[in-house]
């Protein structure tokens, strides 16, 4: 009866409470890794990229420590600079039509593989190569495709007694051609996610529309592109805030020439801060944070559309 009624006693007793402290050292000993990386390659990257873009910094302040605090001086220099509209159109060009592109190549290869024929997994696969492959090979390899007297490209048109083009030596298809390889290293991330997009549809969605009566067009414009706006939108921020930033590619091909007929954000800060013999870090600075300024911007208007359209 003892040991009976003292094991009852025990069942009865209320469960220990751990005490808060406890929970609140575990809760930020697993947010402290993240923490540390957040403030390490995202915060103080920032900060001293604005902190270059407020002083005045030659060689040896920049070495020394000790560049005098000069304001917004930098920014008036990029805002009176000639080369500034330039490349603030070309980077708008640039992006716009590489998304545009991009997104709607994408979308209809998407659309394609979604029939699961035979051979369809292995055809998708293989569009994945481009976006495998090291932005300096693909870069390169268009490089090669794209020369005036010596690429692929114009060997074909000349087989249509179509007369030789100057991809990357003409200032009227510079910009051109370096979009053209970027959209084409940029068609198989939107194919993924749009094909996974499409996939999450229930079936049962589309044989509903049929039994009503719509036909193919109907079913997708209708059906399938809106039930696709959220992976669609994600897709199109990504894409956004890479392609702004892009920077090997059109240096590789054309270093943002001729006369600066393909220079955008990403390659005229670089040149600014590293390819002249007297670099000019705190413009090169100002430009780098009007590119981040730009996305930001279109991060925040993202986010606004999305909180509309979930009211």
């Amino acid at each position: 009866m003892t040991s009976h009624a003292s094991t009852l006693a025990r069942t009865r007793e209320k469960p220990r409470v751990r005490p808060a402290g406890h929970d609140r050292l575990a809760a930020w000993a697993f947010l402290a890794p993240v923490v540390v990386y957040l403030v390490a390659f995202y915060a103080y990257p920032l900060y001293r990229n604005l902190d270059l873009s407020l002083r005045h910094y030659t060689v040896r302040s920049f070495v020394r420590g000790d560049a005098p605090f000069s304001g917004l001086d930098n920014y008036r220099t990029v805002f009176a600079d000639p080369t500034f509209g330039p490349a603030l159109l070309h980077t708008l060009v640039f992006t716009v039509a590489s998304i545009a592109v991009q997104f709607a190549a994408g979308l209809a290869l998407a659309v394609f593989f979604a029939q699961h024929f035979r051979l369809s997994s292995t055809l998708r696969a293989l569009f994945l190569v481009p976006w495998l492959l090291p932005l300096i090979v693909s870069a390169s390899t268009w490089s090669w495709m794209l020369n005036s007297d010596s690429g692929v490209v114009n060997y074909a048109l000349s087989l249509v007694n179509v007369d030789a083009v100057n991809w990357l030596t003409s200032p009227d298809w510079a910009l051109a051609s370096v979009v053209i390889a970027n959209i084409w290293i940029g068609i198989p991330f939107n194919l993924v996610v749009l094909h996974s997009g499409l996939q999450a549809i229930p079936a049962e969605v589309h044989e509903a529309a049929a039994i009503d009566g719509a036909n193919g067009w109907q079913r997708f414009w209708r059906v399938t592109f809106p039930l696709l706006r959220p992976v669609s939108a994600i897709t199109l921020l990504l894409g956004l805030v890479y392609t702004l930033k892009v920077f090997d590619i059109i240096w590789i091909m054309t270093k943002g020439g001729p006369a600066d007929a393909s220079t955008t954000f990403a390659t005229w800060s670089y040149r600014l801060s590293f390819g002249n013999l007297l670099p000019e870090f705190g413009p090169g600075a100002a430009v780098g944070n009007l590119l981040i300024v730009m996305a930001l911007v279109f991060g925040l208007l993202y986010i606004r559309i999305q909180r509309r359209q979930s009211l």
